[in-house]
């Protein structure tokens, strides 16, 4: 299979405009997913200061005036700089929506409308527009008027209980799990929408939000009560890496790092690991005993090295992998295998070229990566040239 690169040209979405009006991650990450599969996007910020994204640090990196995480979430765009509080510059904001294919914004529920630019405001005047919006909690409910922001969807979700193990305080995902599963949400019902409107003629309003995310990344749970509400979050004790899950699921510390073990019968893995779990036949004991299991695995896996249990693992096919630290992944010659890399650039405000690391698009087309050279924008960087193209 080739590993190769697409070429704008050869992206399904090349062609299609779209508008980003939205800030921070959700929002911005979703219209960065449908510029890696080909459309053009113009992110529309405010003039001088820009996407308040652009002073968010992630781990207090920088670069060029920038930082990291706003240079890595708005590569591969354009940027207009408009004031929507200003009749002038909303007026040449209202002459892009009309040739534009798909808006996505992220305001609190409201702030779009109060500035005129609104679905049902837009779809007047361009009735085949393809509206992505991303809210915290959905327009309607208690919620709604919260900070949209990721930890706090998380907490309300309930997700921080999944994680951890039996006597443990609730432990957050340490990433902004519920933006970029908003995002991807985003881009999905806005792709399927454009599938429509190519089919029907018909455009479309596509809403999705981070506690929703969060619910449908829980749908098994969340179901499990339905059915039973009986059924509630009991995290397993030891090694559990799983709430619902019995042993052996979880992981354990070796003479030199940790190790994965996923689904396996007990009575096998003890027999190759050579530790006396034969009492534990029954399916339903790997449950009623977990924290038992675990600590006599535990106790074993401990006296040898990852490399060492992993030899006898996987000869015998188990479930297992090497618990790797992120210095590990970059250097192993699985992550070189996948090339999930990518450098974007950009001319720096002192002329000089800045180059910035991320990853690409983790979708392959036709056995082919996507990947994207443009780096993110100044503010109002292609204000100009926009103006000239679209006559405004």
């Amino acid at each position: 299979m080739s590993t190769s690169s697409l070429d704008r040209s050869q992206l399904p979405l090349n062609g299609i405009l779209v508008l980003d009006f939205s800030q921070f991650l959700a929002g911005p990450v979703s219209a960065m997913r449908l510029a890696d599969l080909g459309a053009r996007v113009i992110k529309i910020e405010r003039p001088g200061t820009g996407d308040i994204g652009r002073t968010l640090a992630f781990a207090g990196l920088e670069k060029d005036g920038d930082t990291l995480s706003f240079h890595i979430m708005n590569r591969n765009k354009e940027s207009f700089a408009a004031d929507l509080k200003n009749s002038d510059s909303l007026k040449e904001v209202w002459e892009l929506v009309k040739k534009a294919d798909v808006i996505i914004q992220n305001f609190r529920p409201g702030v779009i409308e109060r500035l005129g630019l609104g679905y049902e405001d837009v779809k007047k005047v361009n009735p085949g527009i393809v509206y992505g919006s991303a809210t915290g909690y959905g327009a309607e409910g208690p919620f709604k008027d919260r900070p949209g922001q990721d930890l706090l969807a998380q907490s309300i979700s309930g997700l921080p209980w999944l994680n951890g193990r039996a006597g443990d305080p609730p432990i957050p995902v340490g990433l902004a799990v519920a933006d970029i599963f908003t995002s991807t949400h985003l881009a999905s019902g806005v792709i399927a929408l454009l599938l429509r409107r190519e089919r029907t003629g018909v455009g479309g309003m596509v809403e999705s939000s981070l506690l929703e995310s969060m619910l449908d990344l829980q749908f098994e749970l969340i179901s499990a009560n339905l059915f039973d509400p009986n059924v509630v979050v009991n995290r397993g004790a030891g090694n559990s890496a799983h709430a619902f899950l019995p042993a052996p699921y979880g992981l354990y510390k070796t003479s030199d790092g940790y190790l994965a073990i996923a689904m396996t019968p007990i009575p096998a893995l003890g027999a190759l690991l050579v530790v006396n779990l034969d009492e534990y036949e029954d399916p339903k004991s790997w449950w009623s005993h977990q924290e038992d299991i675990m600590k006599k695995l535990s106790t074993k896996l401990e006296t040898n090295t990852t490399e060492h249990w992993l030899a006898i693992l996987d000869a015998a096919d188990i479930w297992c992998a090497p618990v790797l630290t992120l210095p590990e992944l970059v250097a192993h010659e699985g992550f070189a295998a996948i090339d999930m890399t990518q450098k974007t650039k950009r001319t720096g405000r002192d002329g000089s070229e800045i180059s910035i690391p991320t990853t690409r698009s983790p979708v392959r087309i036709d056995g082919k990566t996507i990947k994207h050279a443009k780096g993110a924008p100044h503010v109002g960087e292609d204000t100009e040239k926009i103006r000239k193209e679209f006559g405004i």
